[in-house]
């Protein structure tokens, strides 16, 4: 049966849209892609990642953005070209700016780029409450653990160098865990409304799950959507503000569904000039904007 709620029928739609991208033929998903392609020059084809599609395969993946670049370097170019390659990665739930190279030479100048902190990638997110101070850098290392609970899992997690010593409350360095990489976000507040923010987030590094860990650790603003890094202990539902599911018309035991606000917005890549590489945040996540009043000057 079909909700009666539109922002629940929104989320189930997305939902299915991300099913439905595992199932559809490998062509027909070259063709989404082609038809999100944002810009191409001799060296390389940009294009919009869409929700729910995992740009490596995996168990249970069927589809995913690695498998089709064979077709879609055909439909872009012709029945003779070589496969487009991979430059950096993506997380399943984020949309928007990736570049592919269309020759191995290119795809690793552009991976020592990414590799080298060259590259200047701009995100958006809606997060839970207002960082304090409203910008800043959060430099804080990270390191995976495995949690303990009646459901195991793993999670990234910050690892401080630093701690207040229980005392006289100083800040003391402590030993560096071995594990920890080194993890550096800088972050501006847009706009703040209904209990919740739009923010700019700029990664310098790129340690797995960065921006979702220093917002939800670091700041205490998780994303919204981000089911796994809103909770430490379990992996539970993102508990929602009365006023944010007021504005969403939804309801507390809805939240599940709600996808991850985190857009991959801009890329700046320095290949001979500067390329600048904007992605227009998808549909869902203009709409939350719009409901809870996030609006900002256009950019």
């Amino acid at each position: 049966q079909i909700p009666k709620d539109p922002a629940q029928r929104r989320v189930r739609e997305l939902a299915m849209l991300s099913k439905q991208l595992q199932q559809v033929h490998p062509n027909v998903l070259a063709k989404v892609l082609k038809q999100g392609t944002v810009y191409q020059n001799e060296e390389i084809v940009v294009i919009n990642k869409p929700y729910g599609l995992p740009v490596h395969g995996g168990p249970g993946v069927k589809n995913c953005i690695a498998d089709v670049l064979p077709i879609l370097a055909k439909m872009l170019e012709n029945i003779k070209a070589e496969p487009l390659h991979l430059c950096h990665r993506l997380d399943k739930e984020t949309t928007g700016v990736m570049v592919l190279a269309r020759s191995k030479e290119v795809a690793e100048r552009i991976r020592l780029l990414f590799k080298t902190r060259q590259v200047e990638k701009v995100y958006w997110a809606i997060s839970l409450g207002d960082p304090d101070p409203t910008e800043g850098i959060v430099e804080i290392p990270i390191v995976e653990k495995e949690v303990q609970s009646h459901q195991s899992h793993f999670k990234m997690t910050l690892a401080p160098s630093y701690r207040l010593s229980p005392e006289d409350g100083k800040v003391v360095k402590i030993r560096k865990n071995r594990n920890a990489e080194s993890a550096v976000t800088r972050y501006r507040l847009l706009a703040s409304s209904s209990a919740c923010s739009l923010l700019e987030l700029q990664p310098i590094t790129g340690v797995k799950h960065q921006i979702r860990v220093h917002l939800a650790y670091g700041l205490g603003c998780p994303i919204l959507g981000d089911h796994k890094y809103s909770h430490w202990s379990k992996l539970a539902p993102q508990k929602l503000p009365e006023i944010t599911l007021k504005r969403l018309k939804l309801q507390q035991s809805k939240s599940p569904h709600l996808p991850l606000h985190l857009p991959a917005y801009r890329l700046s890549l320095p290949l001979g000039q500067r390329i600048d590489l904007v992605c227009k945040p998808p549909l869902f996540f203009q709409k939350t904007v719009k409901k809870l009043d996030l609006d900002i000057a256009n950019d």
